[in-house]
């Protein structure tokens, strides 16, 4: 790689919320529980190493949510982290949990306000960085979900707000009620169907935090344009993939999570990899060439 440093801050910064300067390559904290995002992990302590590892990693951006075990992924934060000096952490709420790989989404205004106070709680902070609401619950009208998100902004539990999964029109939708600081689509170098709203986040210098960024899909196989990159820079496919997205846009935040130590070491170290124009105008091509070929499949 052409450069071995591990360290976050190569990845460049970014103001979010115009105010809270983070290093642009953070960390998903959706791994560190266990199996089907549900209880806890399987080696506790190794989670608690992850978790440690990132403040001298200068990794200073971490997302979770109250659904991540759930409750599971904030208390080992804490835990591990607090007071949480220089990092910004981010979490959501709007998501109830059933079981392992279940969610569902409640936006009942009083539902979301007991999201914040008890993310509070768990954090121990007077006041959350940044809340997002996790997904918006169509059971509920929308607007009613962004007063009462903005009204616990305005009496202080919430510094910054943002949305997950939205599209262009809610994002506007919901900048009737408050200033949107970040949001969190599904977004990597073959899936590509957030491009609309990455381009009007990055017109509105709204933060946008790809989840899921280090997908290749079948551009990681042996020959391929992203293997060809990846043997020339000495890095992995999923070095190469998370290089590409940091690339893409100067607002991006990609935050990828794991609960093995060694696995955050090698994606911190994405963080220094310079891709070429050329490289990624040529994995820009393969990877919409892709993400159209799924979208034609998942729709045939």
């Amino acid at each position: 790689m052409t450069q071995t440093r591990l360290d976050a801050s190569l990845s460049g910064t970014f103001l979010l919320g115009g105010d809270l300067e983070v290093n642009r390559l953070g960390f998903g904290a959706m791994r560190v529980t266990g199996k089907g995002i549900w209880g806890e992990p399987e080696d506790r302590d190794e989670a608690l190493r992850v978790l440690r590892r990132l403040r001298e990693l200068n990794v200073n951006f971490i997302d979770t949510a109250d659904s991540y075990g759930p409750y599971v992924s904030e208390e080992l934060l804490c835990e591990a982290l607090h007071p949480y000096e220089g990092m910004v952490i981010a979490t959501k709420g709007g998501l109830t949990r059933h079981g392992p790989d279940i969610w569902r989404p409640v936006g009942r205004p009083e539902y979301l306000r007991q999201c914040v106070l008890m993310s509070l709680r768990r954090l121990k902070v007077e006041r959350l960085d940044l809340w997002q609401l996790h997904r918006i619950d169509a059971k509920t009208d929308r607007d009613e979900q962004f007063a009462e998100i903005a009204k616990m902004q305005q009496e202080g539990l919430i510094r910054h707000v943002g949305l997950s999964e939205v599209s262009v029109e809610e994002i506007e939708a919901a900048r009737q009620h408050f200033e949107v600081a970040s949001v969190q689509n599904l977004y990597n170098l073959v899936t590509r169907g957030s491009e609309a709203v990455l381009e009007y986040c990055e017109r509105e210098s709204i933060a946008f935090i790809p989840w899921f960024p280090l997908a290749a899909g079948s551009l990681a196989r042996e020959g391929s344009v992203l293997d060809e990159v990846a043997k020339r820079l000495g890095a992995t496919p999923s070095q190469v993939a998370l290089a590409w997205v940091l690339k893409r846009s100067p607002v991006m935040l990609p935050i990828p999570g794991t609960s093995k130590v060694e696995h955050l070491e090698e994606n911190v170290a994405a963080a220094g990899l310079e891709l070429s124009d050329e490289d990624f105008r040529a994995l820009d091509e393969v990877g919409r060439q892709e993400s159209e070929r799924l979208a034609r499949e998942n729709a045939a």
